[in-house]
């Protein structure tokens, strides 16, 4: 996925100036003990704003604490259009299998993907939107 001062305006691309720092894996990530093709990682607590710059139907994913974290973190992850939650899930945990995420996006311009440390000692804790996905036409 582009960035915003990178991208052409015309697909989903990731507003640079509102966004923590993104790790995207063309290699894969591995939840929970199983490897996923591809994902982005984040660390807790993070904000990636991806303006949609079309008409998209759905955004989908897998959540859940990379395996970096060898067992440890806790991280609650969630999904913004436009500004207003569409989807949250449970606390997480390091070693816990990925958590499926689909979020209809008809009618969005933007989405927001959140990652929040369940605590401060969970500060950091690599946190993947593995398999993630925008749909659009």
């Amino acid at each position: 996925m582009a960035w915003d001062f990178t991208g052409s305006g015309s697909k989903p691309e990731v507003r640079a100036t509102d966004s923590s720092f993104l790790w995207q894996r063309q290699g894969g990530v591995s939840i929970g003990g199983k490897h996923y093709s591809h994902g982005v990682t984040t660390h807790a607590p993070s904000s990636v704003t991806i303006d949609l710059n079309r008409e998209c139907t759905a955004f989908d994913a897998l959540a859940g604490v990379d395996d970096l974290a060898m067992g440890r973190g806790a991280v609650r992850f969630s999904v913004y259009a436009d500004g207003v939650r569409q989807w949250r899930s449970g606390v997480v945990r390091g070693g816990d299998q990925a958590v499926p995420v689909h979020v209809p996006l008809a009618g969005r311009t933007s989405i927001r993907l959140v990652a929040e440390p369940q605590t401060s000692a969970d500060t950091l804790t690599f946190s993947d939107w593995a398999e993630s996905r925008i749909s659009c036409r």
